[in-house]
């Protein structure tokens, strides 16, 4: 398989470990077709690669990721074939990385919105940085939850507590994220690649088959329990694009951008 590496989605090779890195810092790692179409292959790719045992998953820079382009938004709004293709490439990330058989260990370094608190979610262990927070504001955009918090959160935490992030698009911090089920451990700022890094050769000295086939068994759970639901929650989410509650608040977002922008020159 060819290697998805490029340069909006880094794979560095240390000894059995490959760290990815989402690198589009100057946007917050706020996710773009190149960067989006990298994350569906890599999880493939590493898959296949005989030296690796672990990944190590984090963002470039002050994010772990961003989420959404608002003004990409717009150009899903009329480009319908470009909106399908998105729609269907998030399911496909969702289940590529619920079936890649190496142990993912997100090192979350900062927010983690949107498909940020979608990666961390089907990664294996989530570290996360003390500054940092998860959010999935789909609601709050005026889209369906569909391709992470939905299918994934309620494996997580309890029904209800999803219900009220999901519902509210409200932030989680890093220690509520622990609290919650949606982290493992906080960890210092400027600390969580060091101890996703180590925590990864932990893994990776383990024997690979009973890592990899243990992994299997757990994530049957959440490829059921994704199954059941991510069809749905994607064919609404296409659907809530075209809303004019989705439009009016995207609008109202890039007018306010463009003031502060104006006003700064």
């Amino acid at each position: 398989m060819q290697n998805p590496a490029c340069s909006e989605l880094l794979i560095e090779s240390r000894g059995a470990l490959r760290i990815v890195t989402l690198n589009r810092p100057e946007a917050m790692n706020a996710t773009s077709e190149t960067l989006h179409d990298a994350l569906v292959a890599v999880w493939q790719y590493l898959a296949e690669d005989p030296d690796a045992r672990a990944v190590v998953l984090t963002g470039a820079g002050k994010a772990f990721s961003a989420g959404g382009d608002f003004d990409h938004f717009v150009e899903l709004w009329d480009d319908k074939s470009m909106r399908r293709k998105e729609i269907d490439s998030a399911g496909k990330l969702v289940r590529e990385m619920l079936e890649c058989p190496l142990p993912i260990v997100a090192a979350i370094n900062g927010p983690a919105v949107g498909l940020g608190a979608s990666l961390a979610a089907c990664s294996d262990i989530v570290l996360i940085a003390e500054s940092a927070y998860l959010s999935d504001p789909h609601v709050g955009v005026g889209l369906t939850a569909a391709d992470g918090g939905a299918p994934t959160w309620p494996l997580l935490m309890s029904m209800l507590r999803a219900k009220e992030y999901l519902l509210t698009s409200a932030r989680i911090p890093a220690q509520q994220a622990v609290e919650i089920g949606l982290a493992n451990r906080v960890v210092a700022d400027g600390d969580v690649l060091t101890e996703a890094i180590a925590l990864a050769e932990r893994i990776a000295a383990q024997p690979a088959h009973a890592v990899q086939s243990t992994k299997r068994a757990l994530n049957i759970h959440m490829k059921r329990a994704v199954a059941g639901v991510i069809e749905y929650a994607l064919a609404e989410e296409y659907a809530s694009f075209d809303t004019p509650e989705h439009h009016e608040i995207v609008n109202k977002f890039l007018a306010r951008s463009r003031s502060r922008a104006a006003a700064s020159s």
